[in-house]
């Protein structure tokens, strides 16, 4: 048998998956701490506005799988992040790498994002006076 180079020992892979749970709840703790401040912040800069709100709500979601809310809620994270690929003060490129890792993120878990999660981002857009979650009670 030729060998892959790949360690697939039990083990190991064990020992990722504990990994997991700890890296999904540190990336819900940071967009529940900043995603409605940096939204606000970003809205209208950004033509992924309804995207990005329709991943957040699949997020929160309790229907939503824990492996499809550790897709979305790392490309959340990401989109938080203070300091990124491509710095988010550049007008033109700034938002293009957040675009890029929500898209990829989208379209892995594309199934699972309904058109209640859609709606609901609609009606944020589109009704500046619809309640969102305070970040205490966002995630």
């Amino acid at each position: 048998m030729a060998d892959t180079g790949v360690d697939s020992s039990p083990t190991e892979i064990n020992e990722e998956k504990c990994k997991l749970p700890a890296v999904i709840a540190k990336n819900e703790k940071a967009v529940k701490r900043s995603f409605w401040r940096k939204f606000a912040r970003v809205a209208s800069f950004i033509p992924f506005s309804h995207d990005l709100l329709a991943a957040y709500f699949c997020s929160v979601d309790p229907q939503t799988p824990a492996r499809v809310r550790a897709i979305l809620l790392a490309a959340l994270a990401y989109f938080i992040l203070p300091t990124d690929l491509v710095p988010d003060f550049i007008v033109g490129l700034g938002f293009s790498d957040d675009a890029t890792v929500l898209t990829a993120a989208i379209g892995i878990v594309s199934g699972h994002i309904t058109d209640a999660h859609r709606s609901k981002a609609l009606e944020v857009l589109n009704n500046p006076d619809t309640d969102i979650p305070s970040e205490k009670n966002s995630i």
